[in-house]
């Protein structure tokens, strides 16, 4: 029996603050969160279908290395100018493009027959591709108070895992099939399908008929947020403003270091899992896919801890910095990943789960203090500053380390030597990150472009 209006509990005072400021802002978050996911579909393709391309075209560790590499150039220098582009075309259509022109080189992957014409289609999605975390950013600044910018950047961000979850189970089957060309022109077309929605949903708060009064001003709660709202019209801010403060290289340092591990996850894991316990096929899908389910927690838990620290009276930007570097010390038992993997495969699995959801929860944050420090106009440049350090990191990582070391290491039969020397790299390049950080920001202070001394 229904109970009457009479005896239905009170609504509580949070329920009833939320219902009458409205959520329009979460339609707008699930939207950047299926970019992301389809974003980092399209990039994660090519891993799971290593084995499948190897003995088509006949690939060692080294030319595997130079297609990941031409990958990571072109997402490095796209990132040095797409933030600026999204800045000057606003985010709307900024993201559109880019989403357009990832998609396109995505299913341009099926038309390639030689080794070097892979390196040129990795070329093409790592430049268009390079539009998503910027525009993502500028996004969720525009959409969210400072408050809940971390829970909204891990939600969307949790995209990338479910990109990578989705990706284990479908590619080896359809590859298996329909072939590997099904693969690309499949999870590339997902982008046309989220273009459709985003021109339908969405448009700036300023703007949106769909936003309530009581939203809007709730989303511009933050002092500074007012100031931004102020001043929207003015100049852009330039690359040589940002560069002159402190608080960028903040950003840059922190994305240069930890990026790149990220990388390795994502287009090494299949192959460590193969060469190490002999994984082949739809036998790579489960334990890839725990991996990022693990990241995917870790993703929307690192946006939840600073915003649970601000509510219980720490200052933001004291409680992202304890986030972060609590984030750092979750990473280190990667270290020992392979000596736990001797013991059973699931040890090192889960070990590695952890590392990964510690860097998606180190993103929720790093993506959210670009926001904490710069106004709103020039968040997507700084995000497209960052995104290229990480991208140069990547690089290099891939360049000096893993390309020399891992050709050797498989030349000689001893692989595992090669990714115990990777592991280490992982396991201390956070608490690297959060140092540098803290020496170049330590309050997190926001950027005023007038006057001298932003530190």
């Amino acid at each position: 029996m229904m109970p009457s209006p009479t005896q239905l509990p009170p609504a509580s005072p949070l329920a009833t603050a939320n219902a009458a400021i409205g959520k329009y802002r979460w339609t707008i978050c699930s939207l950047v969160f299926f970019a992301t996911t389809i974003n980092y579909l399209d990039r994660a393709v090519i891993s799971l279908l290593k084995p499948y391309l190897e003995k088509e075209f006949h690939w060692n560790s080294g030319d595997y290395a130079n297609i990941e590499l031409a990958f990571k150039v072109a997402y490095a220098f796209g990132m040095m100018g797409v933030g600026r582009i999204i800045d000057k075309l606003g985010t709307k259509m900024g993201y559109a493009l880019s989403t357009f022109l990832w998609s396109l080189a995505a299913m341009g992957h099926a038309l390639v027959t030689t080794t070097l014409g892979f390196s040129v289609a990795r070329a093409f999605l790592g430049i268009t591709e390079a539009g998503n975390f910027p525009a993502a950013i500028k996004t969720t600044a525009e959409w969210f108070p400072q408050k809940e910018r971390a829970l909204a950047t891990g939600i969307f961000n949790s995209g990338s895992n479910v990109g990578a979850i989705v990706a284990p189970i479908a590619v080896p089957f359809i590859a298996e099939n329909y072939g590997w060309q099904w693969a690309f022109i499949i999870t590339g077309a997902l982008g046309f399908v989220w273009l459709v929605l985003w021109f339908v949903v969405y448009e700036v708060p300023a703007r949106h008929a769909k936003l309530s009064k009581a939203e809007f001003d709730y989303i511009h709660t933050d002092v500074d947020d007012m100031a931004a709202v102020a001043v929207e019209n003015e100049a852009k801010i330039t690359w040589t403003q940002l560069l002159k403060v402190r608080q960028t290289y903040a950003f840059i340092f922190g994305k240069f270091l930890t990026d790149p591990i990220w990388w390795f996850y994502l287009f090494w894991l299949p192959d460590f899992l193969t060469k190490q316990y002999g994984l082949k096929g739809t036998q790579i899908s489960l334990p890839v896919a725990i991996v990022y389910i693990l990241s995917s927690v870790g993703s929307i838990g690192g946006g939840w801890l600073p915003m649970r620290f601000i509510k219980s009276g720490m200052p933001a930007f004291r409680a992202r910095k304890m986030a972060m570097l609590f984030i750092a010390f979750c990473v280190l038992p990667i270290v020992f990943v392979q000596y736990l993997g001797q013991i059973d495969m699931w040890l090192a699995v889960l070990v590695i789960g952890i590392a990964a959801a510690a860097h998606q929860a180190w993103s929720a944050n790093i993506f959210s203090t670009a926001s904490d420090m710069f106004p709103k106009r020039a968040v997507a440049s700084v995000t497209g500053l960052g995104g290229m350090a990480g991208g140069l990191g990547g690089i290099l990582l891939t360049a000096l380390v893993q390309k020399r070391m891992f050709v050797y290491y498989e030349s000689i039969g001893q692989l595992n030597k090669a990714y115990f020397i990777m592991f280490l790299i992982c396991g201390g390049a956070y608490l690297l990150a959060w140092l540098l950080m803290q020496f170049f920001a330590p309050h997190m202070k926001m950027v005023r472009f007038d006057e001298s001394d932003n530190a």
